[in-house]
């Protein structure tokens, strides 16, 4: 058995978006000779998911430990991508995406979703803007999504995460969904209903429109505090991969069930 390691990011247009996931990846400390390869549902020509396949197969890799670095396991790329690579026979809802080419045996992991890095991660990154926890919330926004089972999933991984982070904070932590659309009325409860400081904290990957204008853009007239920095960079997400990856080399290893 040869590992290697597949991470699978969505991918932008934006040079620096790339960069930063690859800064990420480029830190992570895995057993000798083990080949790495990171790759991106689209945008990013000549690094598909497809081509890091076939680096890391041409490498010799036996087995593919793939780490989904996505926000959330309510991520419809996050289905389509587990049913192209194999892992589920067919996806939740309907994609363009084809089946890929793959020799190897497939491990896959979990998006990132909550626990106790994420949690320490998103405090950090607001920490700073904390003036009186025991009068403050923050206030978790993420994309979600429209579709029935995957709004769900959002919502549960969210909400985990949001009481993971109150607990090592001290302060409140709430969560709230451009998709479907709760965010202001979730601030406007923390701030004009219950008199809290609103601390906002993007689950996105890394900044962009998402974080530098449609957040704000929902948030237009209300009082509230926002650096607008996303996941990325941070180390404590080379330190959750790492843990991805070790978990799924322990599967590989003991030849338990793919998934």
């Amino acid at each position: 058995m040869k590992p290697g390691v597949l991470i699978i990011s969505h991918g932008s247009p934006a040079p620096a978006w790339v960069q930063l996931v690859d800064e990420a990846a480029g830190q992570l400390q895995l057993p000798a000779g083990c080949p790495v390869a990171v790759s991106f549902l689209e945008h990013v020509e000549g690094r598909l998911i497809q081509d890091g396949i076939d680096r890391l197969e041409e490498a010799g890799a036996t087995d593919l430990l793939v780490v989904p670095l996505f926000v959330s396991s309510g991520s419809t790329h996050v289905d389509e991508i587990s049913y192209a690579l194999g892992v589920k026979e067919v996806p939740e809802k309907e994609t363009d995406l084809e089946p890929f080419r793959v020799r190897a045996r497939v491990y896959f992991g979990t998006p990132i979703d909550h626990g106790p890095d994420v949690a320490a991660l998103v405090w950090e990154k607001v920490r700073g803007m904390s003036q009186q926890p025991e009068r403050e919330v923050v206030l978790l926004i993420g994309h979600g999504s429209v579709h029935d089972g995957f709004r769900q999933r959002w919502e549960q991984g969210m909400s985990s995460l949001a009481a993971d982070v109150s607990e090592i904070s001290g302060t409140e932590c709430d969560y709230a969904l451009l998709n479907p659309d709760n965010v202001r009325g979730k601030a406007e409860y923390w701030s004009r209903d219950k008199g809290y400081d609103v601390i906002v904290s993007p689950l996105f990957l890394s900044s962009g429109f998402f974080t530098a204008k449609v957040i704000p853009g929902r948030l237009d007239g209300l009082d509230y505090r926002y650096s607008g920095e996303a996941l990325l960079p941070h180390p404590l997400l080379k330190t959750w991969m790492e843990h991805q990856i070790s978990g799924l080399l322990r599967k590989a290893e003991g030849g338990e069930e793919r998934q």
